[in-house]
């Protein structure tokens, strides 16, 4: 029998899986459960050494004669003090010493509680990664508790070996014994870049092979042409769905783009037909929350992630492998030479519905939208030259930007890294300081507040070209429903001060719903040519029912009369 602590059995199961069978133990009561589960487990090899100094190096001693991590596992309080010159040693020699604490519940530390001490970053950096285990009493803690632990074990020796710290407070009653098993826990396999190529993708190929219902996510991303190419031949294998938006720069035909859109269209009970059992990853981030919500509500048998840096984005919760390097090679490992005839059912099911949802958007901007940011930035997108760089700033104009076609060649950017609204009109400027042709960006007011200063360091290139949506404020919050109902929310939300539209600072055009929408369409057409007259224009909607005229299209694209 074993300890009923759920984080205490992910944690034995997954160092049964990464194959660390050999475990230093120094007696405690806080550590109790752990000890019991681990001598009471035949898997695991079990040492005792009570001075938990002379217990880290014995554990060291281990290391340098197996080449493989050791474990050790000690009580809450002074104890975990005294593997530190051992954990500084490790650090130094570079070897996979795996330190596992008890400790207090975290609202003990510091209230005169017997062994308590802040335990979390006691090795500062001398460890390569520290983790803290929640105790287990809903989904979302066991799906933390899980993925927390395989990154701890995947940074024992990911980019060299060295020491990591496994902290677990663990809350009364301790010792109940009552588990009859260890359970199936998730492993996230990690293949770093200097793994030979055949063992990666090997299993790669395995489990494209395996599955029927495939996805390949692209994120943000601006891949070599090579690398697009590939993924542009897959898609057109017609055996999977490539999906990317905008910012993922992938602007084929055979790559779907307005999958948040027709999730949007799906009755609740038709969405689980479009969910996949294997998912592939690259890219940066996602936009899109439908598909998140989609592939969290019905979890994909695996998930590959392959990236540059060999990161762990779990975002669905259900990662499986971490391939790390340049994606080329995995890809090309599943690129026929030639497209074969005929498709999958679930291809086609994705092709259809998306076919079918791109042909009634373009009915609905062929009738045009009323006054609103939405009807601006149609005219935007459609004055787009081919081959121009988008700067999108975060917020409504990215969302909105993607419910448009883009033009041939036509690159996007956009900070996503962490989504803020503030630095987009700096980065576009950046960009256009060393770019030869025009540079064009779309911003939402509470951005250009925010980034205003750039416009007046004497640094503005003179390819840049802006279009400002002002809306008095945060568009975006007015469409959020629940918060749409707030009596707060138009002082305290949409806008962070008052900037009405007469202390609006810009150095360009201001146009006016009075303007009429013709006149607002040939202002930024002109906008394109390399001698234009107007390089910057504010279109103010503000006072136009820009979140009903953005709901009202997403309702008639879920419209079957149409």
């Amino acid at each position: 029998m074993y300890s009923n602590k759920k984080n205490i059995l992910q944690l034995v199961a997954l160092l049964q899986q990464a194959g660390i069978d050999h475990i230093v133990l120094s007696p405690g009561s806080r550590n109790a459960p752990l000890i019991h589960t681990f001598a009471g487990h035949p898997y695991f090899t079990c040492f005792t050494v009570v001075d938990e100094r002379s217990a880290a190096f014995f554990a060291l001693g281990m290391i340098q004669k197996l080449q493989r991590p050791v474990a050790i596992c000690c009580t809450s309080g002074t104890a975990l003090l005294n593997y530190g010159s051992g954990v500084a040693e490790a650090f130094y020699q570079q070897l996979p010493l795996l330190v596992i604490s008890a400790d207090r519940p975290q609202a003990w530390i510091g209230q005169m509680d017997g062994q308590t001490l802040p335990q979390p970053g006691i090795f500062r950096t001398l460890v390569k990664k520290l983790v803290q285990l929640p105790e287990i009493h809903t989904e979302e803690e066991e799906w933390l508790c899980n993925r927390l632990i395989n990154e701890a074990l995947i940074e024992l020796t990911r980019h060299g070996n060295g020491p990591v710290h496994i902290n677990i407070p663990l809350d009364e009653p301790l010792f109940e014994f009552t588990a009859e098993t260890i359970p199936e826990i998730r492993r996230i396999h990690y293949y770093p870049s200097q793994t030979p190529a055949p063992a990666c993708t090997e299993q790669f190929k395995t489990d494209w092979q395996r599955y029927a219902k495939k996805i390949v996510i692209v994120g943000q991303a601006s891949f070599p042409a090579a690398t697009r190419e590939l993924l542009r031949r897959i898609a057109q294998q017609a055996d999977c769905v490539v999906l990317a938006e905008h910012t993922g720069n992938l602007p084929y035909p055979e790559v779907i783009g307005n999958f948040d859109a027709l999730l949007y269209t799906l009755p609740a009970e038709e969405k689980k037909r479009f969910a996949p059992e294997l998912v592939i990853t690259l890219g940066g981030h996602i936009v899109s929350k439908r598909i998140k919500q989609l592939l969290r509500g019905n979890l994909p048998q695996a998930h590959w992630h392959i990236g540059e840096k060999g990161d762990i984005p779990d975002l669905f919760r259900a990662l499986t492998c971490i391939a790390e390097g340049d994606p080329a090679p995995l890809l090309q490992a599943i690129c026929r030479p030639e497209p074969q005839p005929g498709s999958s059912a679930f291809y086609r099911l994705w092709r259809e519905h998306s076919d079918a949802l791109a042909a009634k958007a373009a009915q609905i901007r062929e009738r045009g939208f009323p006054f609103s940011d939405l009807s601006v930035t149609s005219y935007f997108m459609e004055a787009l030259p081919e081959g121009a760089v988008l700067q999108l700033a975060n917020s409504s104009p990215v969302r909105n930007a993607q419910l448009f076609p883009l033009k041939p060649g036509v690159e996007v950017y956009c900070n996503r890294g962490a989504s803020g609204i503030d630095g987009s009109m700096s980065t576009a400027a950046g960009y256009a300081s060393i770019h030869n042709g025009p540079v064009y960006l779309l911003i939402g007011d509470l951005s250009y507040l925010y980034d205003l200063n750039i416009l007046y360091n004497g640094t503005i290139p003179d390819n840049l070209r802006i279009v400002l949506l002002y809306n008095n404020g945060g568009e975006i919050f007015r469409a959020l429903p629940g918060l749409n109902r707030s009596d707060k929310l138009e002082r305290y939300v949409c806008q962070a001060a008052d900037v009405r539209e007469s202390r609006l600072p810009f150095p360009g055009k201001r146009l006016f719903p009075d303007d009429g929408a013709e006149r607002i369409r040939q202002t930024i057409r002109e906008m394109e040519a390399p001698d234009a007259p107007c390089k910057y224009v504010a279109v103010i909607t503000a006072g136009a029912d820009n979140s009903d005229v953005l709901r009202n299209f997403y309702h008639q694209l879920k419209d079957s009369t149409i």
